[in-house]
């Protein structure tokens, strides 16, 4: 009878598995393309590409003649939205066509939170009256614009989402000698930018900002002859620590978080680096990596890395590496791939992982976290198709415990009150 229950879950499991695996569907790539400033001519156009990871396949999809380059590219829901020059456009995940554009002259990036699209802006020696732009997802018209007494006062650029605050790298990169190193607060619930975090001497000049177990990194550049990691706290807003990694800038965004990593490079270096962020030092180069990268990304399926490679006027190349840095394949993209996103879906359908639970870090030891707070049941399942928790989760709680089980991977099930169910696999470690 225990056999024939452990088989009937063991199948159960397996179907649920089967029916709630996400995916990568394919991988779109925005390349900047080439435009000659002494000529006033663009050279290579912007493009965005598609590759297929199952047939290893490239495709350009979309072509932005008229952009002399591009900045941002994200994925949300059905749709995909692309920051260039001075347009922000709105594609059909599926199709590629154009859905909306809006002008928007020095637009540098771009997040969705409902039906809001937050973008930054920016230009070289250009002093604007908003660098913080509020539209309308849905049909990109613009709904709000943050002057410089009630926004940020300089040049803008990265920005995560988190909760229902947007945190904005104010770093005024465009006037050199003058750059600013703070991250500023946009409350997406009242639409009231307030609190400002200064990152202090050390850490001006914020490029690349990651999200990571209830923390935000930036990534700073300083002068451009330095560069520093900084680390602020989600629950009170605050500066945990700034922290020197090296005695040059790391460039044009040329990090990810890598698991529980951060992996870098210097600008105009062909080595790698790893960055401890829990414990805020550098663990040094890792092996088999030997070209000057552009941009780096890490699958959220696989665990395996994309690195771009260009010379930013002729051609540009996309290397997969897998866990223990072995190229497993590299294919040839657009000129200058400088975005890498994944178009993340269930086979139930289309379902990027943004609008679903995106939990991390993944592999963990601990603590699982949610890339939102939650309220409803969870239940996490052995590959028998075992409870091993079953918990209701209320005031909007962001993490699990997971440090009782053994190591290996499990599912995780979670249903809120309207019983809408979302499935997701994990590995404890």
């Amino acid at each position: 009878m225990k056999m024939k229950k452990t088989l009937l879950l063991s199948i159960i499991f397996f179907t649920l598995l089967g029916y709630s695996q996400n995916f990568v569907n394919q991988v779109l790539i925005l390349n900047e393309g080439y435009y000659d400033y002494n000529a006033d001519s663009i050279i290579n156009p912007v493009t965005v590409g598609s590759y297929n990871i199952q047939t290893n396949t490239y495709s350009t999809v979309n072509t932005l003649t008229d952009m002399r380059f591009a900045s941002d590219l994200i994925i949300d829901g059905n749709y995909y939205y692309v920051a260039a020059d001075t347009k922000i456009f709105k594609f059909d995940l599926e199709t590629h066509q154009e859905i909306a554009q809006v002008n928007c002259t020095g637009v540098r990036n771009i997040a969705v939170y409902n039906d809001k699209l937050i973008a930054t802006r920016g230009e070289y020696q250009t002093l604007f009256s908003s660098y913080l732009h509020l539209y309308n997802s849905n049909n990109l018209q613009l709904e709000l614009t943050f002057d410089t007494i009630n926004g940020p006062k300089w040049a803008s650029q990265n920005l995560v989402v988190e909760g229902n605050s947007a945190y904005i790298a104010v770093n005024n990169a465009y006037e050199l000698g003058n750059e600013k190193g703070i991250v500023g607060i946009l409350n997406l619930d009242n639409l009231t930018y307030g609190n400002e975090i200064d990152l202090g001497a050390n850490g001006k000049n914020p490029d690349n900002m990651v999200l990571n177990n209830g923390f935000i990194y930036t990534v700073n550049n300083k002068d451009w002859s330095g560069s520093s990691v900084s680390k602020i706290s989600v629950a009170n807003g605050a500066l945990s620590s700034t922290v020197d990694i090296a005695s040059t800038s790391t460039g044009c965004g040329t990090s990810s978080l890598r698991d529980n990593k951060l992996v870098y490079q210097m600008s105009q270096d062909n080595v790698l680096n790893e960055f401890d962020i829990n414990l805020m030092n550098n663990i040094g180069p890792l092996n088999n990596f030997s070209l000057n990268y552009y941009e780096l990304c890490q699958n959220p399926i696989s665990g395996n890395l994309y690195a771009s490679n260009t010379d930013f006027f002729s051609y540009g190349n996309v290397y997969i590496y897998d866990a223990n840095n072995i190229e497993i394949i590299n294919f040839s993209a657009g000129v200058s791939p400088g975005t890498i996103k994944f178009d993340v879906r269930s086979n139930t359908g289309i379902q990027e992982i943004g609008n679903s639970i995106f939990l991390y870090p993944n592999p963990s030891s601990d603590k699982l976290y949610f890339d939102e707070n939650l309220e409803g049941t969870i239940n996490v399942y052995n590959i028998l198709g075992e409870t091993l928790i079953s918990k209701e989760i209320k005031d909007n709680q962001n993490f699990i415990n997971i440090s009782d089980l053994k190591n290996g991977k499990y599912i995780l099930q979670y249903r809120n009150s309207l019983d809408k169910v979302i499935t997701k696999s994990f590995v404890k470690i």
